[in-house]
């Protein structure tokens, strides 16, 4: 199988109200595992007129907003109406294809991929022409919940814990989270979740 492991940096958390600051991606094959540091890689930082945010959310990102300050080219600089169409020519360069609407449709991965990331991807330029999600998604929680103790899907950080990570902190820088959920992922393509049912 093969999947796209996504992750994006934002000003805040209202997709109508702030902004994607940062894209990261990596195309996974299940079928043909590749050093994490080999995965064919995505990353862009996306320039608005102005940026609008909660103080959380730009404080987090202080290093995206000093990138994206700098004057000299950046060839991982883009608009957010650029943004779509040169994922979308990474993924075809990658072996992805196009649905009979000429859409490429992906399984994407993700920690909280369908609540938080989607949510932003969708109002981009593009979004359902260009590229698009399959409706169902990874998240790496379901794989760590411990179903007796816990009361709710754990975070990014209790799943790297659980999984042995030597550093279990969260990056919040794109590339380096859709780094972590594939590997979050990794140990269960050996042995797959129905195979574990009597």
């Amino acid at each position: 199988m093969r999947y796209l492991s996504l992750d994006l940096e934002t000003s805040g958390s209202n997709p109508q109200r702030h902004q994607i600051l940062e894209l990261a991606a990596v195309v996974e094959d299940t079928r043909q595992l590749r050093p994490l540091a080999e995965l064919p890689a995505f990353r862009r930082v996306v320039r608005h007129p102005e940026y609008t945010g909660t103080a959380g959310a730009l404080a987090l990102n202080a290093r995206l907003l000093a990138e994206l300050a700098r004057k000299e080219p950046n060839p991982e600089l883009c608009t957010p109406e650029e943004l779509l169409p040169q994922l979308r020519e990474f993924l075809l360069a990658h072996g992805f294809k196009t649905d009979k609407h000429d859409c490429v449709a992906v399984t994407m991965a993700g920690k909280n991929i369908a609540v938080f990331d989607l949510r932003f991807l969708r109002e981009l330029p593009g979004y359902g022409t260009l590229v698009r999600a399959e409706p169902a998604m990874l998240d790496p929680a379901a794989f760590y919940l411990n179903w007796h103790k816990d009361t709710r899907l754990p975070t990014m950080q209790t799943c790297k814990a659980r999984a042995g990570f030597e550093d279990d902190t969260v990056a919040h820088e794109a590339l380096a989270d859709a780094l972590d959920v594939v590997q979050l992922l990794r140990p269960f393509y050996e042995l797959p979740g129905y195979k574990m049912v009597k």
